[in-house]
């Protein structure tokens, strides 16, 4: 079971601390996201809560016992995100309810790293969109040195020291992580990790806005999201087959070509050959992606034509050898 506790709060009582407009449509849109893979199967169980105005409050009481209760009960992945107000003083950080008056009426990151690394959940995720949340796993004490428990990983949308920005009513961090989400940060057999968003965070963010914190004591990313795979896994599979040794070319010919132009038929063209036809079909595919290139030619069409030949890029050597040793 994969299960998810996602929380985004817009409404505060307090003079002191001003609404927010978008938290609740980011826990949403996050919601959305994760409960399903890309083909419709089911991903996490999601309970979503959300404090959206005066009518629906989220208490710090609430919020503690939700989510200990959530850390508390085993699942095989277990996934917290928070979108809302964050601050910080120096006993540490500090996540804010509906209720909250001060920083420390919050329920504090201290309490929620013990409960996170005492969980029996197998793969445990937690996700700050809030200002300072960079503080998560790191000691008021020894703010330098995180202190993570084994199988946690730790994305937040900025630093300890930094707020979060909004886009266009939209955590800035949330928008993108949610892009990533839905693909963006997929590898080719659509399969999305917590590596790879923060890597896609990470890289849509300059340097003079906030930085993205990522923090992890795993031995094995799980996926977080299925999406629309890049290649068939038939196709990636004979990846193998056409190249048997991972430093081979595979040589080519007119006969791979089901469409040559007259302009460049050789004059010992005989025609194409349907079997290389359909092996040319899936070689411009690992082309696309950036798997092999021709060798002598811009173009694989002209490799074929010209009778040259094609070889694995690193990136295609690397599936090569996921391949051949059945880990793909």
């Amino acid at each position: 079971m994969r299960k998810a506790l996602i929380v985004g709060v817009d409404e505060y009582k307090s003079e002191s601390i001003r609404n927010l407009t978008g938290c609740v449509a980011d826990a949403q849109s996050v919601c959305d996201v994760l409960a399903r893979h890309h083909d419709g199967t089911l991903n996490f169980q999601c309970d979503l809560r959300v404090a959206k105005n005066h009518h629906s409050p989220l208490s710090r009481r609430d919020l503690r016992e939700r989510v200990k209760r959530f850390f508390d009960e085993d699942a095989e992945a277990g996934l917290f995100y928070f979108a809302g107000h964050g601050l910080i003083e120096s006993t540490g950080g500090y996540l804010q309810a509906s209720d909250a008056e001060t920083a420390s009426d919050g329920l504090a990151l201290s309490d929620l790293l013990h409960w996170v690394n005492q969980s029996p959940i197998r793969h445990k995720l937690v996700i700050l969109d809030c200002c300072h949340s960079g503080a998560m796993a790191a000691p008021a004490d020894t703010p330098d040195v995180a202190k993570l428990g084994k199988n946690v990983t730790v994305l937040t949308a900025s630093t300890e020291r930094q707020p979060a920005a909004e886009n266009q009513g939209s955590g800035l961090f949330t928008g993108l992580m949610v892009e990533a989400l839905k693909g963006a940060a997929a590898n080719i057999t659509g399969e999305v990790s917590p590596a790879s968003v923060y890597a896609f965070i990470d890289q849509s963010l300059s340097a003079f806005q906030q930085r993205p914190m990522f923090k992890s004591n795993v031995q094995q990313f799980i996926s977080l999201r299925n999406t629309q795979p890049k290649i068939s896994l038939s196709d990636l599979h004979r990846i193998t087959e056409f190249f048997p040794a991972k430093d081979d070319e595979h040589a080519l010919d007119p006969s791979y070509e089901k469409d040559p132009s007259p302009e460049h038929l050789k004059a010992d063209y005989k025609g194409k050959d349907p079997v290389k036809v359909e092996i040319f079909t899936i070689l411009q595919r690992y082309n696309r992606l950036n798997l092999l290139v021709p060798i002598g030619e811009d173009d694989m069409y002209f490799a074929a034509m010209n009778s040259t030949s094609c070889r694995l890029t690193p990136l295609g050597q690397h599936y090569w050898r996921l391949v051949k040793q059945k880990l793909v």
